[in-house]
């Protein structure tokens, strides 16, 4: 009975890491298109370091999952008690940090908000100036995604700082449709736009549009996360009483 439990309990421990490895697989390759990917949000990413700073550790996570993944199956497969140990502490140290990379995104989503990301706008963008990382992170965002601001064409009524001349009205060229959404795209109708004729210009708000897009994707990412966590957690559990059962 217990060489049964034991070969039971091996294969289940093949099985949850081979899901772990998949896991892995599947961050890593993700990882990899944010930083590659040539339809424009590779550069959206660049221009804001904190998006740089969590693709290379989303991807740095998918292939120490990936690596973790392969020992933990290889150790369950040939009884190896190194492997295992060397299994359990680091995806002990995963799952802590993943644990812990949860809790300080519930505790810091305010910074998410609507109003923080109009705050933000308002006070330091500028305009049509490339040059500025925020600037040109911003208009990236709004020509990809056909919108303007963060509510509306409204937020850069306020902006003083940004330099125009009597005969434009505050709204960016950003925010003004194109027949192709992209830098290279042509505009429908620029002067127009710039003008202040709203049937020339993305009218809806940027945060409205990207919370649309992504929020399936939002969801999927969130049981993505929870599903890992319970795959490593049962996946400890396999390994420490695989361990103690190897003569």
């Amino acid at each position: 009975m217990e060489g049964d439990c034991l070969s039971c309990m091996k294969y289940l421990m093949f099985l949850f890491n081979f899901f772990i490895f998949l896991g892995g697989a599947c961050l890593l390759g993700l990882g990899i298109w944010v930083i590659v990917d040539p339809t424009g949000f590779r550069e959206i990413v660049a221009a804001n370091p904190l998006l740089f700073t969590g693709a290379y550790i989303m991807l740095a996570m998918g292939a120490m999952l990936f690596l973790l993944g392969f020992l933990g199956c290889c150790g369950a497969i040939r009884e190896n008690k190194c492997l295992l140990l060397f299994f359990f502490m680091f995806i002990l140290l995963i799952f802590l940090a993943e644990l812990s990379a949860a809790i300080l995104a519930f505790i810091f989503r305010e910074n998410l908000t609507r109003e923080f990301f109009t705050k933000e706008l308002k006070k330091h963008y500028q305009r049509n100036n490339d040059t500025d990382v925020f600037s040109s992170t911003w208009n990236s965002v709004m020509i990809t995604f056909a919108c303007c601001g963060v509510n509306g064409p409204e937020d850069f009524e306020d902006i003083r700082h940004v330099p125009y001349s009597s005969l434009e009205k505050a709204t960016p060229e950003a925010c003004c449709q194109r027949e192709l959404q992209s830098r290279e795209g042509m505009f429908v109708n620029k002067e127009a736009c710039l003008e202040g004729i709203e049937r020339f210009q993305n009218r809806q708000g940027c945060y409205t549009v990207i919370l649309n897009s992504f929020e399936t994707y939002v969801y999927l990412a969130g049981a993505l996360a929870i599903g890992v966590l319970a795959i490593e957690l049962f996946a400890m559990i396999f390994a420490m009483c695989l361990f103690r059962g190897i003569q």
